[in-house]
């Protein structure tokens, strides 16, 4: 399934065997489309468009929900482990979302294409 007419970088990310469509908001994984929620989403946006920087659950926070950070690690952490069970193979080994422990969560910069 081709979902990326146009390689414009902050549009269509593409990663080995994910593309991700930022203006159709979509994404697919090998040729099965994931549906995400809206906070999935972005939160999978915010990590693909800047692979490989570490983003610590605060500051994911921040800039998905556009509110303080209040201190709630659990809905990010759900969030992520949501994200997980959608886009990698295992979860509990995942190789596009990687924690950074003490710090946060990067996706990963060595699978773009």
């Amino acid at each position: 399934m081709k979902i990326c007419e146009n390689r414009n970088i902050k549009k269509c990310l593409e990663f080995q065997g994910l593309t991700i469509n930022a203006e159709k908001r979509l994404a697919v994984k090998g040729n099965k489309e994931i549906e995400f929620t809206f906070i999935e989403f972005e939160i999978l946006l915010l990590l693909a468009q800047n692979a490989g920087m570490v983003f610590s659950k605060e500051k994911i926070y921040n800039i998905v929900w556009k509110e303080p950070y209040f201190g709630d690690y659990n809905i990010v952490m759900s969030h992520i482990r949501n994200l997980r069970e959608k886009i990698e193979d295992n979860p509990s080994k995942p190789i596009y979302i990687q924690t950074v422990w003490g710090v946060g969560y990067r996706f990963n910069k060595n699978l773009s294409s």
